[in-house]
């Protein structure tokens, strides 16, 4: 059990933007995670340049922590935010734009655990 909502957002996948695996098949496309005052996302290290970069027009957001697993390709980053709804929404959307390459009009699922 969670003690509190937990927010996950993910997009479509798409294959020109997120690859391929052997078979052909789409790789897991982007999402970002969010519950209290932290977003929780993993992302590749261009995609870390373009979040530390993009983050400097948030200055209530903040990097609160990084893990790269030696399993995994990549970084999982923690963001915290403190900052009202609709700000936190917007950092949402333009994550997936300028971090991830989704241009205007992407498909985004939203779903609360």
């Amino acid at each position: 059990e969670r003690g509190s909502a937990f927010l996950a957002v993910e997009v479509a996948p798409d294959p020109e933007l997120d690859g391929t695996d052997d078979d052909g098949d789409p790789l897991p496309a982007p999402w970002i995670q969010f519950a209290e005052d932290t977003f929780n996302l993993d992302v590749a290290d261009d995609e870390l340049a373009a979040l530390e970069s993009f983050l400097d027009e948030y200055p209530d957001f903040r990097i609160d922590a990084m893990e790269r697993p030696e399993d995994a390709d990549g970084t999982n980053v923690r963001v915290t935010a403190r900052s009202d709804a609709n700000r936190l929404a917007g950092f949402v959307d333009e994550a997936f734009r300028r971090v991830y390459g989704r241009e205007e009009g992407y498909r985004l699922w939203v779903t609360q655990i």
